[in-house]
């Protein structure tokens, strides 16, 4: 273990070496090759930071969209159950009336809403996920 981690020493200090003997201008090169690269990282860094940050606040816009819906939804769902219940309570063999059907079809559309959104937040949450990624690996 002792001889490899020697092995390596020397391995790295010749290339210090090689890197102290090289000219002037191929160190300067190198220099500025090694700083390009890093503010090509920190950009690249910050537009991830920035992706991140509005994907989190459109994630949470669109959190509480649906929260909404589907307390519109239970709403609907109840007053239509209600209704159902006084129409049955009346007469039971009596016809339900436009206006319930249009309840239930806005129950129908929210629902398919709040589908359609749910879709999109796990979309969303999967692109997060592999920004994230990307931005641990850079």
């Amino acid at each position: 273990e002792v001889q490899k981690l020697n092995q390596q020493l020397e391995e790295k200090n010749g290339e210090i070496q090689q890197m102290i003997n090289q000219p002037p201008y191929e160190k300067e090169r190198e220099i500025l090759r090694l700083q390009k690269t890093l503010a090509e990282r920190e950009k690249a860094q910050a537009t991830s930071d920035v992706l991140c940050r509005s994907l989190t606040d459109e994630t949470h816009q669109l959190q509480r969209k649906l929260a909404s819906t589907a307390e519109m939804c239970q709403h609907l769902a109840k007053c239509l159950e209600e209704k159902q219940r006084k129409e049955k309570g009346n007469s039971d063999d009596q016809i339900p009336t436009e206006r319930s059907n249009q309840v239930f079809l806005q129950l129908l559309c929210l629902l398919d809403n709040e589908k359609s959104l749910q879709a999109l937040i796990c979309n969303l949450q999967e692109e997060n996920r592999m920004l994230k990624q990307k931005v641990a690996h850079v």
